[in-house]
This record gives C-alpha cells, sequence and structure tokens, in this order.
C-alpha cells in the first residue's frame, strides 16, 4: 500500500480530457437541385399570394362597380324631379284655391277640371313613386333637420318640444337622399 490518501480515482465515464476538441458537424454543400427546388416553392407561393390579392381587387372592383352603378340609375334624375316638384306643388296649390263650397256650386266643366288636376297630381306622384320619389313625412313627426326646413318656431304645450306642427310646402326624397326639404313649423315649449 504505497499511497492510503482519500484521492478518488478519475471516473472515466464522466470525465473529458482539457486537450480533447468536440467535432463539429460537417457542412454539407445543399444539393443544388435541392436549392432551385426551394426557390421555385417560393417563387409560387408569391405567385398564388399575388394570385388571390388581385382575384379579391377584382371581385371589391366589381361590387363597387354594381353599387354605383345602382346609385347612377336612382340618383339619375335627381335634377329632372327637382324640377318637377314646382309642378306637383302647383298643382296642389291650384286645388287648394278652390274652396269646398266652391266645388259644390261650380258647373259641370269646373268639377271636371278640378277632377283632372286631381289625376293629373296623383298621376305624377304615382311616377314619383315608381321611381323612388316620396314625399318626407312632416306633421306630429320629430324635426329632421336632414329633410325638413323650419320657418318658424311656434310655443304650444299640446306637442313636445322639436315636433312639425305645420307644414307650408312639401319636401321630397330620393332614395335616402333629400330632393328637396319640407318647409315647416315647428313646436317649443311656452314661455
Amino acid at each position: 500500500m504505497a499511497d492510503d490518501t482519500n484521492t478518488p480515482e478519475p471516473n472515466t465515464a464522466t470525465h473529458i480530457e482539457p486537450d480533447v476538441e468536440i467535432e463539429s458537424p460537417i457542412a454539407v454543400e445543399p444539393d443544388p437541385k435541392d436549392v432551385e427546388i426551394a426557390q421555385l416553392k417560393e417563387e409560387a407561393a408569391q405567385l398564388k399570394d399575388r394570385l388571390l390579392r388581385t382575384a379579391a381587387d377584382m371581385e371589391n372592383l366589381r361590387k363597387r362597380a354594381e353599387r354605383e352603378k345602382a346609385e347612377a340609375t336612382l340618383y339619375a334624375a335627381t335634377n329632372f324631379a327637382r324640377d318637377l316638384l314646382s309642378v306637383a306643388d302647383n298643382m296642389q296649390r291650384a286645388l287648394a284655391a278652390v274652396s269646398p263650397e266652391a266645388r259644390e256650386s261650380a258647373d259641370d266643366a269646373t268639377k271636371n277640371l278640378l277632377a283632372g288636376i286631381e289625376l293629373t297630381e296623383k298621376d305624377l306622384l304615382n311616377v314619383f313613386q315608381r321611381y323612388g320619389i316620396r314625399k318626407v313625412d312632416t306633421v306630429g313627426h320629430k324635426f329632421d333637420p336632414n329633410m325638413h326646413q323650419a320657418l318658424f318656431e311656434m310655443p304650444t304645450s299640446e306637442h313636445p318640444p322639436g315636433t312639425v306642427v305645420q307644414e307650408m310646402q312639401s319636401g321630397f326624397a330620393i332614395g335616402e337622399r333629400c330632393l328637396r326639404p319640407a318647409m315647416v313649423g315647428v313646436s317649443k315649449a311656452e314661455g
């Protein structure tokens, strides 16, 4: 027993020699065909993405063109319809100028004339309706600055403030757009 010191012998399984180098994996040159395949796959993915984006753009363009066409069809006659509103107003004024008593005592020719004006006005309003032109609701409805033009305020306790109480001139709308605002009187609180 030459040396009885408590120095354990090195464990060969966990002990690594400090001067031994660990070899790194060998760098392998990629196969040119694999590189070309990877490039072609990437190019195909990019082209597919461009194709899908172009198809989506074309669909959006088609929808926008359809919407613009529908709006152009609906609103194309706006200026013409606005000019015809004065004709409807004049017919309404002509009928309002004759009192119910005068109608009763009128001769047959005058009664036929008034009936003709009523039928013409009714037919004009039917044509308006067929093309999406409608009268704006006024009396008894809440004042809407987009569809009504207030000419005066009337103090009253019969209606809540901001309610249309009198119509001076009919308003018309085409689709959702105001063609001509209704000229109205609006209620306000008394006091």
